[in-house]
């Protein structure tokens, strides 16, 4: 169960997003994996930001409202260059998720990307996850890959 939430953990931090519908059902109790969640999200940073590989290279996907790339201006369809000094032009989706978590230690991001041709770099800080993000994830969690409603498991 430990490695199932873990995996739920990594795709919030950089997707925050939830597993797919069709995922296995989790064998643990809601309350525990609740806890688990929300142990390993505490105090933890995100940028609020989803990749896709261009093939070469990564796209922007999906940026969360009010998250640290939405407040720098980060858009669905910007092109990815580099970060913190690190090419992104041959990168993969898990070199960034790497790069992103590379960044925790400092909490600073320096992007630059590429939109319609013209080149732009943002800085920014990673950001805490909210207690509302965090609830998101448990829900989602609860609601997506137990067998019970989460207020029948509690």
């Amino acid at each position: 169960m430990v490695q199932r939430i873990s995996r739920i953990f990594l795709v919030a931090l950089v997707a925050a997003s939830t597993i797919a519908g069709d995922a296995p059902k989790c064998t643990g109790a809601a309350r525990e994996c609740e806890q688990k969640i929300r142990q390993l999200v505490s105090g933890r940073r995100y940028f609020g930001a989803t990749v896709l590989d261009k093939n070469p290279g990564l796209v922007v996907s999906n940026v969360k409202p009010d998250s640290p790339a939405a407040k720098t201006g980060l858009k669905p369809g910007d092109i990815l260059i580099s970060m913190n000094g690190k090419s992104l032009t041959h990168a993969s989706v898990r070199e960034f998720k790497q790069y992103i978590a590379d960044a925790r230690s400092t909490g600073r991001i320096f992007l630059l990307y590429m939109r319609h041709g013209t080149l732009t770099r943002i800085d920014t800080r990673l950001e805490p996850y909210t207690k509302e993000q965090v609830a998101k994830m448990v829900a989602a969690h609860l609601a997506q890959t137990h067998t019970t409603t989460a207020g029948a498991q509690r």
